[in-house]
């Protein structure tokens, strides 16, 4: 959670550096100065990768900014005129990346066609490779066709708003956001405490449990059937022991209120 705090810091420091370089245009704040964070994003993302595939943890925004560091570096020195390449040169490294995608789709279209023709599967994961070989044909094919849009805007070889141009990648950004809802991978609670919000609460603040005098366990429905009949239990045998063992005297199961002893001098 503390990395992701910053480099998400770090993202915010480039929005507010880019906000500051657009609406001042002050020719002493170079672009290759507002671009920084991104690099330092970059450049650590290259070792929060290794260290998240060691341990299993989801690394989406670090392999995005790791594999785009040299986009970032080109786009600049493009924008400082360090250099004058047209900007379908400056998108090479955007073009490589979408070359890898656009493998993994056709990857994905093939094996979901291989088993939906396959007897082996089941119907629900025949369908789940269907969604999600669907799913990143939307999602890439968008992208590709904005990228295309924009470079030829940029170059002026086509005049177009930037908003027509922009609406492949609204698309691709709306299929993506389907298609988190349905994801099972990665971790599914808050703020990556990888447990159920309830037991990480309580064990934070033991005051609260102790308060409340309970314990709490995440189950089912039939898993708390069957704990409140086996408690139950237990308490039936419990209570017949104690009447067994301390039969023929008064006892008073129930709670008693438990005053503390008070000492209180008096004058001699």
């Amino acid at each position: 959670m503390i990395i992701a705090a910053g480099l998400q810091l770090l993202l915010l420091m480039f929005e507010v550096l880019a906000c500051d370089k657009l609406y001042s245009d002050r020719p002493q704040m170079w672009w290759s100065l507002v671009f920084i964070p991104l690099f330092c994003i970059s450049v650590a993302s290259i070792g929060l990768c290794v260290w998240a595939l060691k341990h299993g943890r989801t690394f989406e925004l670090e392999l995005f900014c790791s594999v785009n560091i040299l986009q970032f570096i080109f786009l600049a020195l493009r924008l400082d005129n360090f250099i004058t390449w047209r900007w379908v040169i400056v998108f090479i490294p955007v073009w490589i990346v979408m070359c890898v995608a656009l493998v993994g789709v056709i990857y994905a279209i093939i094996l979901a066609i291989i088993l939906m023709m396959s007897s082996d599967m089941g119907p629900e994961q025949r369908r789940g490779n269907v969604f999600s070989a669907v799913g990143y044909t939307c999602v890439v094919a968008p992208l590709l066709v904005f990228e295309i849009l924009l470079v030829n805007k940029l170059d002026g070889i086509q005049e177009m708003l930037f908003v027509a141009a922009a609406l492949p990648l609204f698309v691709s950004l709306f299929v993506l956001m389907m298609m988190s809802f349905g994801a099972r991978t990665g971790n599914q609670w808050w703020f990556g405490i990888r447990k159920e919000f309830c037991p990480w609460i309580l064990g934070v603040f033991p005051i609260l449990q102790e308060y409340g005098n309970i314990t709490y366990k995440a189950q089912s429905r039939n898993g708390d059937l069957e704990d409140n009949s086996v408690t139950e239990r237990t308490n039936k045998s419990k209570c017949s022991t104690t009447h067994t063992k301390r039969r023929g005297q008064l006892v008073d199961d129930l709670p008693r209120t438990v005053v503390p002893i008070m000492s209180i001098d008096l004058p001699d």
